[in-house]
């Protein structure tokens, strides 16, 4: 009998099962291979910190949800990283200083942060991820969108959008506002929210010009397709909303020559890393599912915080979030469970031995029924247990007989040849 023993987990963290854990592995597996693809190289950042080095890459947000505790060899303080992306900014500035840029990095790793528990956040959190640094070029946006677009496509996503966004266009409206800090970040609550009435009424009390107010009147509306477009560029006034519009278009032809437009949409009022980010910023979200996928953007001022400018923008992919928002479709993807359990009749397991080094080097995943039991039993724990066929060496460890678990179906094989090669499954 098991000891009954208190096995709660933290809260917000999770263990993985075998299946859970094969679809992530596979999630993991796919996506690397859309990095490599695209000419990005894999880095693993540590798995500790130095709090004081980690926090010069963490906006305000991320340092009030990082795990920090003494370290008692050095008496400093150290962290657990909430984020992958402040670390690989790091490795770039302190460690490949020496080499050209651009630098193609990718990673796949788990974070932790603090989470408001009542509604219900992960503190485990697992991603996979490019940052491209050294490239100050709209071509460089575009390249992470549509990585963000294969990268859904290898594993599995059908129906899906990338909403882009650009925080230079609504920096160069909330720049010109002379409001106290508590409005302003009313007026930006508002605006993300799209809460088109409270903006307006809150606008009638604020001292901005009429200006001001239409152009802050038309940020939650200015969502949709590329027509959005040019009603920002009707809407807005100023420079630096203008260059924001023009950079936007020219990624947007850049993803049109890329052949993924129809992914697309546009959110202007997008303030997502508001203080974070420089430019593109993007989301990607799957049809039924509300929380995002992946995102991204422009972040040009991270690595100057490790002494080392220079512009740089990034793609992250919530892991979790894609492994529950495509459970069902992953079942048909991801090859659960292994080829053979080998069940041997005869004594001497010298054959069953033989037979299992000679099936694995033909690239089969073979396991031995070690424990004494009979063949139906056998048949029954390889069902049980997600083995595909139970492979029977008979007493004279000449003849073998192959049963699917599935169907109960049965082939005789003949030893020699299986040995040889001539088992296809």
């Amino acid at each position: 009998m098991v000891n009954s023993i208190e096995t709660r987990l933290p809260t917000g963290v999770k263990d993985f099962l075998p299946i859970k854990a094969n679809k992530l592995e596979y999630l993991q597996t796919r996506l690397k291979d859309v990095f490599y693809r695209w000419g990005f190289r894999l880095v693993a950042p540590a798995p500790l910190e130095d709090l004081a080095v980690l926090e010069l890459g963490l906006g305000e947000d991320l340092r009030e949800k990082t795990f920090r505790f003494d370290d008692r060899q050095s008496g400093r303080l150290v962290a657990f990283p909430p984020d992958i992306t402040p670390q690989v900014a790091r490795i770039a500035a302190t460690r490949m200083q020496e080499l050209p840029l651009p630098f193609r990095l990718c990673y796949n790793g788990s974070v932790l942060r603090h989470a408001e528990q009542r509604l219900g956040k992960d503190r485990g959190i697992h991603q996979a991820g490019v940052e491209l640094i050294g490239l100050d070029n709209p071509e460089a946006d575009a390249e992470m969108i549509a990585m963000a677009i294969e990268g859904l496509q290898a594993v599995g996503a059908n129906d899906f959008t990338i909403d882009i966004g650009q925080v230079e266009f609504l920096r160069g409206i909330l720049d010109g506002l002379e409001l106290p800090g508590p409005q302003a970040q009313a007026v930006r609550t508002a605006i993300a929210g799209k809460d088109l009435s409270s903006l307006q009424r809150m606008l009638e009390t604020l001292p901005v010009t009429d200006r001001q107010k239409e152009e802050l009147l038309a940020l939650p509306r200015l969502f949709g397709g590329t027509e959005t477009l040019e009603r920002a560029a009707a809407a807005v006034s100023n420079d630096n909303s203008r260059r924001a519009l023009d950079n936007l278009n020219q990624v947007l032809a850049t993803l049109e020559s890329y052949g993924v437009a129809e992914h697309i949409t546009i959110d202007l009022g997008e303030l997502r890393g508001f203080d974070y980010h420089t430019g593109i910023i993007f989301q990607g979200f799957l049809s039924g599912f509300g929380q995002a996928v992946c995102a991204g953007g422009r972040y040009d001022g991270l690595t100057a915080r490790y002494g080392f400018p220079a512009p740089a923008t990034g793609l992250t992919f919530s892991l979790l979030n894609l492994l529950f928002a495509l459970d069902k479709a992953l079942d048909e993807r991801v090859a659960f469970g292994s080829d053979i359990l080998l069940f041997s009749e005869a004594t001497d397991m010298t054959p069953a031995h033989r037979l299992a080094t000679a099936l694995r080097t033909q690239g089969y995943t073979v396991a031995r029924d070690i424990n004494t039991k009979d063949r139906q039993e056998s048949l029954a724990y390889a069902r049980r247990m997600h083995f595909r066929n139970l492979l029977i060496i008979h007493q004279d460890a000449t003849c073998l007989t192959l049963v699917n678990t599935a169907d109960e179906g049965e082939t005789s094989l003949d030893m020699s040849a299986t040995l040889a090669g001539d088992l296809r499954l």
